[in-house]
Formats: structure tokens, sequence, C-alpha cells
């Protein structure tokens, strides 16, 4: 009997010891499951602000692009509006360049072979040249620009010769 008691009281400590193991890994891995529950609950926390904040970016993005749409066809309107009352006030105040008055005076039967662009597209082309390439807003002269108009444009400023190209040509830079 006192063997048996022995072997019981030592199966009992082994069961005991077992018993505490277990009882510390049941609270390691509880420990360890309310850690993972804690940072998934903060993840979808993190998840459902950012999925917010994304929202909110992209209405305030597709309002602003709305705002500068507004604003593109606006200044696109104003510089039609723009470019008509410049096209009416040169119309009434520079009459388009005479092509049969000048070959009358140098006794040329022969038709000239270029036709004379008005000041009206001389400037349109000026100022679409500056607007679309400022990196390079200069415009060649051709034959088809009447002279007094570019000596007008240049003695009064408003346009300015290439420093080394005396055969190009930009609107000065107002805006800057």
């Amino acid at each position: 009997l006192q063997k048996v008691k022995n072997d019981l009281e030592m199966v009992l400590l082994t069961v005991r010891s077992k018993n505490k193991q277990l009882e510390e890994d049941l609270k390691r891995e509880q420990q360890w499951y309310e850690e993972q529950k804690q940072l998934l609950d903060t993840l979808t926390k993190t998840e459902g602000e950012t999925k917010t904040h994304d929202e909110q970016l992209s209405t305030k993005r597709e309002k602003e692009f709305g705002e500068l749409k507004n604003k593109f066809l606006k200044l696109k309107t104003y510089k039609k509006e723009l470019l008509s009352a410049l096209g009416e006030f040169l119309d009434e105040h520079y009459s388009p360049p005479e092509t049969g008055g000048a070959t009358k005076n140098k006794n040329s039967s022969a038709e000239p072979a270029v036709e004379l662009i008005t000041l009206q597209e001389i400037l349109e082309l000026l100022i679409n040249n500056l607007i679309i390439k400022p990196h390079d807003p200069y415009v060649t002269i051709s034959e088809s620009f009447w002279p007094p108009y570019l000596e007008l444009l240049l003695r009064y400023g408003i346009a300015l010769r290439h420093p080394e190209d005396p055969n190009r040509m930009r609107l000065e830079a107002f805006h800057k």
C-alpha cells in the first residue's frame, strides 16, 4: 500500500506539474490571442480611417479638378473675347497690307509670290507661340510679314528680335 501511495503521490505531482505547465501555456496563448485581437482591431480601424480619408481626398480632388476645368473654360472664353476685341480694334485702326500698291511703284508687272498677312494674324501667331512654347517663343519672320507692321511692333516694344538671329522675333512677355 505504501508503494502504491508513493506511486500515486508521484503521479499526482507529475500531473500537478503538467497542469501548472499547461496553465502557463494557456495564459501565454490567451495573452498572444489578445494581442493578435488588438492588432486586428487596430488594423481594421486604420483601414477604415484610410478608406474614409481616401474618399474625402478623392471627392476633394474631383471638386478641385472641376473648379480648374471651369477656370480653364472661363480663361479660354476670355481669350477668345480678347482676340475678337483685338481683331476689331486692328481692323478699325490698321488696314490690311496693300499688295497692289507696292508692285506698281517698282514697275513690276508680276504679282507678288507671297500673300501678306494682317497685323492681327502676326499678333495671334506671336501670342500663340508665347503661350504654347514658352521655352522657345520666337517666330521666324517670313516674306508674308509686311515690313511696316514688323517695324511698328519692334519700335513700340511689343515684339523683340532674337539676340542672335535677326530673322526671328517674339512677343514681349508683359505677363512676367
